[in-house]
């Protein structure tokens, strides 16, 4: 039986899932250009998401971002936080100029590659319709798809354009490969005809903003963590799902008490200053990427080391001069994030930036500058919760990431030091 004859025998419990969403696409378009929060069903969790960012050149790997896609099939796998009866997806089209026409989709269970477990693929709707518009600048949630699923589990999404979708809103970083076929493959169980993926390279994806589930146990409210590539993962292991948030996540679920842990980074984020290729400030993205965000309860804020190791924005080739990062901008910086996140009852973690030693780009001033936002995150009280990576992978406070903790560049962790920043969080402070 094919993946659309499948469908007929569960198109009543699609039908009746489908009550609850009909109106949520519209809500959250509005969310995307500046309007209101979107009004949520409480039956509904977060159980993945990742930061939309511009169409953008990568300055490090190769993307399809810029060309986006024309008569291809997209395949992306993703790991989810919490599992329920059914899932939905949410697609963005929030930095697209145009109208993104979608031809079609599919979900099942992830298999090794870009294969699907045979008798797990499902038709994704939007409105009961297999094709959807996504306005430029808008987002869109689809129908409920009754997939059962647990913590922890691996499903795939296949996108099938048929025609040309311009630049891509996506997320860069992803750590996880992304598979793309000519033609309409949205149906393959198999990984045949899925021969393109950006290799070598860290991945990324592409309109997938956020994936919900509804129907499961219950489980704590959402935590996000929030940050620059060491959020993201950048050198974790690639479709290894061992960045930090992964094994939080893993922590929580293994002492009974899961709670999904939505990754809200972007390798090479700032604080404070927008960004060509590397997304919208912390300021402007948070309620965005965290406090709008179902049933979230934590957040786990990361953030300022890009401001204090470059001024401007030139990694991305723009000419830009940026006003001097003192220590004050940052701490007020943070204090906005926390008003905004108390201001939703969300509870605010503040996290120590990781020492540098050894960087080619170390200077003595941005490690002081380092070392006193850490001490305010440490000392004034200001985060409801402190999450000190610093001391965690560098208790000797030598200034440096050990060596075998760090992916080579004394700046990022490797899956050794990824596990150190886990293994450190107190999971009473998650609230």
């Amino acid at each position: 039986m094919n993946v659309f004859a499948r469908a007929a025998s569960v198109a009543a419990l699609t039908s009746i899932l489908s009550v609850a969403a009909t109106s949520v696409p519209m809500a959250a378009s509005a969310t995307a250009t500046g309007g209101a929060a979107p009004a949520y069903s409480q039956r509904w969790s977060a159980a993945w998401s990742a930061p939309m960012m511009r169409p953008s050149a990568a300055p490090w790997f190769r993307t399809w971002a810029v060309q986006g896609f024309d008569h291809q099939s997209v395949r992306q796998v993703v790991r989810l936080g919490t599992g329920g009866k059914a899932v939905r997806f949410r697609l963005s089209n929030l930095y697209g100029t145009t109208p993104l026409r979608l031809s079609g989709a599919t979900v099942g269970r992830a298999a090794d590659g870009a294969a699907v477990v045979p008798g797990t693929v499902l038709p994704l709707r939007f409105g009961h319709r297999d094709s959807v518009v996504v306005p430029a600048g808008g987002e869109i949630l689809s129908d409920p798809v009754p997939l059962p699923t647990a913590a922890r589990d691996r499903v795939a999404l296949t996108l099938w354009f048929d025609g040309p979708t311009g630049p891509a809103t996506y997320h860069q970083l992803s750590m996880s490969t992304t598979y793309r076929a000519d033609g309409d493959h949205r149906g393959d169980t198999g990984a045949a005809a899925f021969t393109d993926a950006v290799r070598p390279g860290y991945g990324s994806w592409y309109y997938l903003g956020g994936v919900e589930v509804t129907g499961g146990r219950p489980v704590g409210r959402a935590v996000v963590a929030f940050g620059e590539s060491t959020t993201d993962g950048f050198g974790a292991t690639v479709d290894g799902d061992d960045r930090y948030p992964d094994l939080l996540a893993e922590r929580l679920l293994a002492t009974g008490r899961p709670r999904p842990v939505l990754n809200a980074g972007i390798g090479s984020n700032k604080l404070l200053a927008d960004s060509a290729c590397a997304g919208d400030s912390a300021l402007r993205r948070f309620r965005r990427d965290v406090l709008d965000r179902p049933n979230v309860g934590t957040v786990i804020v990361s953030h300022g080391m890009n401001d204090i190791l470059r001024s401007g924005d030139q990694i991305c080739g723009v000419d830009r001069d940026d006003p001097p990062v003192t220590l004050q901008r940052l701490i007020d910086a943070h204090r906005t994030l926390i008003r905004a996140a108390h201001a939703r009852g969300v509870k605010a973690v503040g996290a120590t930036l990781m020492p540098f030693g050894g960087a080619p780009f170390w200077t003595a001033q941005t490690d002081r500058l380092r070392r006193d936002l850490n001490e305010w995150i440490r000392t004034s009280g200001a985060y409801d919760a402190v999450a000190d990576f610093d001391r965690a992978v560098d208790p000797e406070d030598t200034g440096a990431i050990p060596d075998g903790y760090h992916a080579g560049d004394h700046l990022h962790p490797g899956p050794l030091g990824y596990r150190v920043m886990a293994d450190s969080i107190d999971l009473d402070s998650l609230g």
